[in-house]
This record gives C-alpha cells, sequence and structure tokens, in this order.
C-alpha cells in the first residue's frame, strides 16, 4: 500500500499550513477505496495550489501522485482517460507527443487534473470554457469507499465534475480532445482603459486567449498577453501597436526567465496556452491570491469600482490579471449560466492586509454578485455564496447522497456553503 506521512507542511505558497494528521499516497483504486472505508474524516488533496483550507480537515488526506498509468485516448470519441492526479503540464506533453491537444489550460500547468476541474479552475478566452467545461467522465470513490462512475449526460453529473472535494476522492478523469495545434504569444504594454472600457469585447476577442494585466493606477493597463492560435491564413506577424497599446519586441524569455516562450514565436500548445514552465516556480511564490467572477454585462462597471479602489490596492499588490471564460452548466462553476470576467488579485504575502482588502473588494463587487475561486482567499460565507449559485441546494443533496456519513465534510465546506 502507499505511505503515509503526519508531516504534511504548507501550500506551494507557503502561505497555508495544513492541520491534518495524516497525508496518504495511495496507487491504487482499491487503496483509496480502503483508506476511505476506514476514515472518519477524509479529504482529496492535489498539487497544494489552493490558499485556504479546501482541502484540509482534522483527519486524513489523500494523494493521488503516486496512482499513476499511461492515459488511454478514444480516437472515435475525441477523448483522453487520465488518473486523477496528474498534472495538466505532464499530459499536455503527453497528448503533443501523440498528436492531440486539450481546448485551454490554466496559467500553471503544475495543477492536477483533479484539483483544477473540482475548484473550477480556468485559463483564458470569450469561447472557451473552464478546465473543467472539458470533462466528459469520471470515476470517484464516494462515501464509504464506494467506487462510482458517471458520464456527461448522466443525471447530476452537471453537480459531480466541480465538486470541492465534497462528494469523494477522483480516480480518473475523461476529457475531451482535439488536434494539436501551435499557438504564439505576444506582448503589448499600455493599453489605455479608456480603450479597453470602451469596447471590452473587442479587446477580449482579439485572440484566442487573452490576459489583461493591471496595477489598478493610472490610465493604462500594464499589459496585454494575447495568444493566438496560427489557423490557415494567420499572419505571420502582428501589428506594432493595437488599441492604443504597443508591441513588445522580445523574440524569446531568458533562460533565467519562468514563463512560456513569448514574443510571436509559434510553438505546440503544450508550451504556449500556460503561462508559466512546467520546470520553473510558477508565479512568484511567496505570495497570496484571490479571484472574483463576475457576469460580462457588469464587467465595466466592477472595473470602474476596482479602478477607484486603486490607492488602496496597489500597496499590497504584485499584479491583477483579467481574463473572460465561456458560460458552461456545471452546477458549482463559478461561470455557471453567465459569460464571465475573471478579475485576479496576486498580492504580496501581507496577510492582515490582504485579508482586509479582500472584505473590502467584495463589498465593492458585492451589487454585481461576484463568484469566488474556490481555492483562493475570500471572506464570503455561506449566507452570501448560497444566493449566488442556484443550484447549491441540489448540490447539497447530492452530497448527502454519495456521502451519508459526511466523511468528506470539513469546516471550509460548512462555512462557505453550509453543508
Amino acid at each position: 500500500m502507499g505511505n503515509a506521512t503526519s508531516d504534511i507542511g504548507t501550500n506551494w505558497a507557503g502561505t497555508y499550513t495544513f492541520t491534518a494528521k495524516r497525508l496518504h499516497h495511495p496507487e491504487t483504486v482499491d487503496e483509496v477505496q480502503e483508506i476511505v472505508s476506514r476514515s472518519r474524516r477524509v479529504r482529496p488533496l492535489g498539487t497544494r495550489h489552493s490558499f485556504n483550507d479546501i482541502a484540509d480537515n482534522d483527519g486524513d488526506l489523500v494523494s493521488l501522485d503516486e496512482f499513476v498509468s499511461t492515459p488511454v485516448i478514444d480516437p472515435a470519441a475525441s477523448t483522453v482517460t487520465v488518473t486523477a492526479g496528474v498534472r495538466y503540464g505532464v499530459l499536455a506533453s503527453w497528448l503533443q507527443l501523440n498528436g492531440y491537444a486539450l481546448h485551454n489550460m490554466g496559467s500553471l500547468p503544475h495543477i492536477s487534473v483533479a484539483g483544477a476541474i473540482s475548484t473550477g479552475t480556468h485559463g483564458s478566452g470569450d469561447t472557451n470554457g473552464t478546465l473543467s467545461s472539458a470533462v466528459s467522465g469520471l470515476e470517484i470513490v464516494s462515501g464509504r469507499g464506494e467506487l462510482i462512475t458517471a458520464r456527461r449526460g448522466d443525471p447530476d453529473f452537471a453537480g459531480m465534475v466541480v465538486s470541492l472535494g465534497a462528494l469523494g476522492v477522483l480516480t480518473r478523469v475523461t476529457l475531451d480532445i482535439q488536434p494539436t495545434f501551435d499557438l504564439r504569444q505576444d506582448l503589448y504594454d499600455d493599453l489605455p482603459w479608456d480603450a479597453l472600457l470602451g469596447d471590452l469585447e473587442a479587446v477580449t476577442s482579439r485572440a484566442y486567449s487573452v490576459s489583461l494585466f493591471t496595477d489598478w493606477l493610472g490610465d493604462t493597463l500594464e499589459r496585454v498577453w494575447l495568444k493566438t492560435r496560427m489557423e490557415d491564413g494567420e499572419p505571420a506577424t502582428m501589428p506594432d501597436a493595437m488599441f492604443g497599446a504597443h508591441r513588445v519586441a522580445v523574440e524569446r524569455e531568458t533562460d533565467s526567465g519562468n514563463n512560456t516562450v513569448r514574443g510571436g514565436v509559434p510553438g505546440p500548445w503544450s508550451e504556449r496556452l500556460p503561462h508559466f514552465r512546467l520546470d520553473a516556480t510558477p508565479s512568484h511564490g511567496d505570495e497570496i491570491q484571490a479571484e472574483y467572477f463576475v457576469d460580462r454585462s457588469n464587467a465595466v462597471a466592477a472595473l470602474g469600482v476596482l479602478r477607484a479602489m486603486g490607492e488602496r490596492i496597489a500597496p499590497h499588490l504584485r499584479i491583477a490579471e483579467l481574463r473572460t471564460v465561456a458560460a458552461d452548466g456545471l452546477w458549482m462553476s463559478p461561470a455557471y449560466d453567465r459569460e464571465t470576467l475573471g478579475i485576479a488579485f496576486t498580492w504580496k504575502n501581507e496577510p492582515d492586509a490582504v485579508i482586509g482588502l479582500t472584505g473590502a473588494i467584495e463589498t465593492a463587487l458585492a451589487p454585481f454578485d461576484p463568484r469566488p475561486h474556490w481555492g483562493k482567499l475570500f471572506t464570503m460565507d455561506a449566507s452570501v455564496i448560497g444566493q449566488r449559485y442556484e443550484r447549491l441546494a441540489d448540490f447539497s443533496a447530492l452530497a448527502d447522497r454519495l456521502d451519508p456519513d459526511r466523511q468528506f465534510r470539513n469546516e471550509y465546506l460548512e462555512r462557505v456553503l453550509g453543508i
């Protein structure tokens, strides 16, 4: 059987310390079932990229980092089935070698499939859904160690994908795939706020995936990051100016950088869709993250509110990133039933200041019904979140059915969802 340890440690950024008593590393589904069947409290643990207690409890944690097998492609169905603990960057490289691609990836290729889809983690693109939206099947060890399989179209399947760990331990996941494609990444600096707010859709639809970076100060955003799919007829060069922003003339990152290759150099999707390289420490490391999702119809007004708070936000901020996400039908997805703008904050490791700012930002955004990223810092509780997820009662009933002894419940689920 896989090993277990009581020395669990922190999240990847060192800003959250786990309190669970044991961490298990099963190597088979049978071992996962055995652990769950004898645990009073158990939670799945991904790659520790969350910034709150979503994956913690006072009992057992289960990591699937030692449960590995070769992915299985179904060419007729255009799907791949993988062990749930595989990291997206590892899967992406394997798919590329075999001539296939995923529709989207998050900024970090380091995150696990199970952790990402269970929290509604996303990439970017007006017409690109969250990573969870690619899930067409799953296998899960639910309460009492029962093994359950489900496929897209089954009753309650839409409630089982973004599960927040409340339903069990995901062991295998089936994802939609497509033929491989190439991308180029181009950077533009100093996008005028007036240009963005005057026609947000024109900017966010300019490429397959668009990220906008700001410190909320001044009349311009610091940077626009365009990821353009190299389709037939795509121009070999990008314009020097776009929406009032100017193109950054860099050919590629330096060897010391942690970003994927930019500067307009075409390359495979697996090496361009993520912001960061799998072989490097992502982002800044010593940081706290928060993120909120608003309906795109409210995006301009929401951004205006945050700009008005810029002088208060900026001293504690490393950077903020804006990305669009397509609507989906997954019950607990932050993009459920609405075209979405994600507003992400990467904070300095200043917990007291960040907690205060988080509450203030949530209050300021309240008229726009923001939904939080499940794995990042937020202060909303069930009294607020319950109003923003119309299928929460259905999800709670599903959790009661799949986890009758409440083995997978923890303080986070009680505080955030009231279940």
